[in-house]
């Protein structure tokens, strides 16, 4: 019985990338559960965004409600979901600044999962801050000309904008000292952003050199081609910009973070709170 208690026994095997991408996925969905202000930033704000800016500026704008709704309602599902975006990056910079981190960078997994999976997870938030929005645009008298599937579809590009621009947050959640410089940071970058898009106005109605520069802004091309989806008028064009501007945010932002995720990994100090 001695000789079998110290019997050498093989090593469990490290847990595989899709299965550690997931764990932290269902990490980030738990810690709303602990944390439901997320939830209800998800859900109420694009209530309260479609109400003020329907209600507020419609009449204004449009010289109708109902009229001004057709046109902003894809852009506040864009608003929307921009905006609750930047909790991805302060819940990252959270788990660097409290230590979370340095536990993970121990453990035998691959080490990029704890992006990914947070990533992963908080696409479910976009898509309920997503659905609740048109539901809501829905009962004030939004009519999508595209049907159900044009809405479907903008609903999707609108979450791989999520993703793609998530990766400006995570970023900053490397780089900053604290959460709260996250959240004012991301914030600012954000106003001009949304503001000097065709989110709330059309473009044509704008200055030549205003008009230039909107166009140059990728919340710009998403907008369009949520809108063109929606209305059953989108173009290859519109619908390649928005793909383009995602994919560029990704490859630029993502390697920035992969990068600063790495120097962390490694222990580098150079890291700006450091």
């Amino acid at each position: 019985m001695t000789t079998a208690a110290f019997t050498r026994r093989s090593a469990p095997q490290p847990p595989g990338a899709i299965a550690v991408v997931l764990a932290f996925a269902t990490r980030t969905l738990w810690k709303i559960r602990h944390n439901p202000q997320q939830l209800f930033d998800a859900v109420f704000f694009p209530i309260v965004v479609t109400l003020v800016f329907t209600y507020l500026f419609g009449g204004a704008l449009a010289g109708s409600t109902h009229d001004y709704l057709q046109y902003l309602q894809p852009g506040v599902l864009v608003l929307a979901v921009s905006l609750i975006s930047m909790n991805t990056g302060v819940a990252l910079n959270v788990d660097v600044t409290k230590g979370i981190f340095d536990r993970f960078r121990s453990l035998p997994i691959w080490r990029p999962a704890v992006l990914v999976g947070a990533l992963l997870g908080d696409t479910l938030r976009y898509a309920s801050a997503a659905t609740v929005s048109v539901l809501v645009g829905l009962l004030l008298g939004f009519r999508p000309a595209g049907g159900a599937g044009g809405v479907v579809l903008g609903i999707l590009l609108i979450v791989l904008f999520a993703f793609s621009f998530s990766w400006v947050w995570t970023t900053m959640g490397l780089i900053a000292r604290k959460p709260e410089t996250v959240m004012s940071v991301s914030g600012l970058a954000l106003l001009p952003l949304t503001f000097l898009s065709n989110l709330f106005v059309k473009t044509d109605t704008m200055p030549g050199w205003l008009s230039a520069a909107v166009q140059a802004n990728p919340v710009t091309h998403v907008v369009a081609a949520v809108r063109g989806l929606m209305s059953g008028t989108a173009t290859a064009a519109q619908i390649g910009a928005a793909l383009l501007a995602c994919a560029l945010l990704t490859a630029a932002f993502g390697a920035a973070t992969a990068i600063l995720y790495r120097r962390q990994s490694e222990g580098d100090g150079r890291l700006l709170r450091r």
